[in-house]
């Protein structure tokens, strides 16, 4: 492949080369197999080169010769994403722009509450920089330690701190992109409050690297919490999980942080896969609830947690509970919640759906698209898990024990069908917070409003009129 890409194009490749260094211009197989095939490899792409520029000047520099030449480029942060979005096509005639070596924390206003970081910082390393500070940073998701931060902004992500601080477009203050033309859009604004016409950011959020590349970012810091209190609760149905929500609310309001629904079947998963796991509660239930309140407060934490557990129980609403006494513990209860996506593999192949719903619409959603599926598909196993406290679902459906798994995920379209109708029922989103990318692109017009969608293709032709920023991406 190398050398098919030096035929095709060696005196761009130089070009590349004297912008970024013939160092991080990379052609040879080896070198740029890992750009090229997503985590759940369902989408595996070849590329002229990988170029891995170090600062905004080479990555506009480079975008500039890719519009003049009419190459086409696609944005990669930590080659995390779900939706196939940061894979190039199988062309070979696309670049994969790597942000990686864009890892610098280039200031720190504590005054201001606020970091400015370049897009390829790590997550969790943006995290650890607001931790040195006395500072924090919420956003977390599972692969905050591989994801970068531009790619978070990107695709807008979620995790599982939104119902306290929002996604991740709600955390950031300014940007700076790189567009179309190799132009540099610097807006690093750290104000609070600026009514100068249209909020450009928002644009470039969300956008998955479609309308410009995002190369650095003014992010939001908030007081690091002093208390963290966590619960591992049993209760009897979605509905009643919905009723603990609404007391959580009531009584601890801005404390809450975290309310991850668990279904008893993900839970078993985990117990029979999951290296060192133990119930935390003796007595099997139908529905968990990992739920966690923080404060900056480092006292009284402890008694708004029991109090909440008592009059949820004293309602009727909850069964059982166990609090976490330790860190371990803590971290304990957090692995029964991540490990899920993992031990499902081991229960053959697996149909991932990320959805949203009104939060009200949920127990209802989940008994219809469960009732839909296993109709089409009998002995189909719904796994739902996710983030109840803002509605999404991650609705994903296991194999029939002992059902060939080639002919089960042969009727993937089938089944995204059977679910997203549901979805689209209820007035939900059939992406919550993976993105649309190359998996759900096609679904897009069928979902979208027309005038939306017809908006976002304007956008489009408007920032990049050559389509060469991740094309057949989104659109």
């Amino acid at each position: 492949m190398a050398q098919t890409a030096l035929s095709l194009a060696p005196d761009l490749l130089q070009r590349f080369a004297a912008i970024a260094g013939e160092a991080h211009v990379l052609t040879r197989d080896a070198d740029m197999a890992p750009y090229l095939c997503e985590p759940r490899e369902l989408y595996r792409g070849r590329a002229l080169c990988v170029v891995r520029p170090a600062s905004t000047q080479e990555v506009a520099a480079i975008v500039a010769l890719c519009n003049e030449t009419g190459t086409s480029l696609v944005p990669q942060g930590g080659n995390t994403g779900l939706v196939g979005g940061q894979t190039p096509d199988t062309s070979g005639h696309e670049i994969v722009l790597s942000l990686t070596r864009l890892n610098r924390l280039r200031e720190l206003d504590l005054a201001s509450n606020t970091m400015i970081v370049e897009a390829g910082m790590i997550l969790a390393n943006v995290q650890a920089e607001a931790d040195r500070a006395d500072r924090f940073f919420p956003l977390s998701l599972a692969a905050e330690g591989s994801c970068t931060i531009g790619g978070n902004l990107a695709t807008n992500a979620g995790g599982t701190a939104v119902i306290a601080y929002g996604s991740a477009r709600d955390l950031v203050l300014g940007l700076e992109v790189v567009l179309a033309d190799g132009r540099i859009l610097s807006d690093l604004s750290k104000l609070r409050k600026d009514n100068t016409g249209y909020d450009l950011k928002h644009l470039f959020m969300g956008s998955e690297g479609t309308l410009g590349i995002i190369t650095a970012a003014v992010l939001k810091l908030f007081p690091k919490p002093r208390a963290i209190e966590t619960a591992f609760v049993g209760l009897a149905s979605p509905e009643a999980a919905l009723d603990l929500l609404s007391l959580t609310r009531a009584m601890a309001g801005p404390a809450l942080t975290t309310f991850e629904l668990i279904s008893a079947r993900a839970f078993d998963f985990v117990l029979r896969h999951g290296e060192s796991v133990r119930p935390p509660l003796q007595d099997g239930h139908a529905w968990y609830v990992l739920l966690e309140l923080t404060s900056p407060n480092a006292h009284g934490l402890s008694e708004s947690m029991l109090a909440l557990l008592e009059a949820a129980s004293a309602q009727g609403t909850i069964e059982n509970a166990a609090v976490a006494a330790t860190l371990d513990q803590r971290q304990d209860f957090w692995r029964l919640r991540e490990l899920i996506p993992d031990v499902q593999k081991r229960e053959g192949g697996s149909i991932k759906h990320d959805v949203s719903l009104p939060i009200s619409a949920v127990p209802t959603f989940l008994k219809e698209v469960d009732s839909a599926v296993t109709a089409a598909m009998p002995g189909a196993r719904l796994v739902p898990f996710g983030h109840l406290g803002d509605g999404n679902i991650h609705c994903n459906v296991s194999q029939p024990e002992g059902a060939d798994k080639a002919a089960f995920l042969a009727r993937w379209a089938e089944i995204n069908a059977i679910v997203h109708a549901v979805v689209t029922a209820h007035r939900g989103s059939i992406s919550a917070e993976h993105g649309i990318g190359q998996l759900k692109r096609d679904l897009l017009p069928s979902v979208k409003d027309p005038v939306a969608l017809d908006l976002m293709r304007v956008l489009k032709k408007t920032l990049d009129p050559k389509g060469i920023l991740n094309p057949g991406k989104v659109l």
